[in-house]
């Protein structure tokens, strides 16, 4: 049987001193090590390498989800921060304007709202 003895989630950015930047003072994430990359230690325990590619390509889905008590009060923190949200017009449900679906009512799944690094790769805010 296979057995691991940890696990981590990685995805490429075309710039890692935009990224270093960007995760460490605008999201505060803890720098854990910058040897090979960028990796970053999550809320909860969980880490993420982010690492430099030539010919990145920036990720069409969310490749990182943050989880947060107040999805008001986080995306008004990180609008001030300079982080503008995306607006999707396929979704199940409409985005209000701060650019968050709402969970509950005809949406049976969480607030929601997403927004990118400077790479490009697709990131979110979810309040459960």
């Amino acid at each position: 049987m296979f057995t691991a003895v940890a696990a981590f989630s990685g995805f490429s950015v075309d710039d890692g001193q935009k990224a270093k930047e960007f995760y460490t003072n605008t999201l505060g994430l803890q720098l854990a090590d910058e040897t090979m990359g960028l990796m970053f230690s999550l809320p909860d325990g969980g880490s993420v390498f982010i690492y430099e590619k030539d010919d990145h390509q920036a990720a069409t889905y969310t490749v990182l989800n943050f989880v947060v008590d107040d999805i008001d009060a986080s995306v008004d923190v990180l609008t001030q921060n300079g982080v503008t949200f995306e607006r999707y017009d396929d979704m199940p449900g409409a985005q209000d304007e701060k650019g968050i679906i709402r969970g509950g009512g005809d949406n049976p799944g969480p607030s929601i709202a997403w927004f990118k690094d400077p790479a490009g790769n697709i990131l979110a805010l979810i309040q459960k």
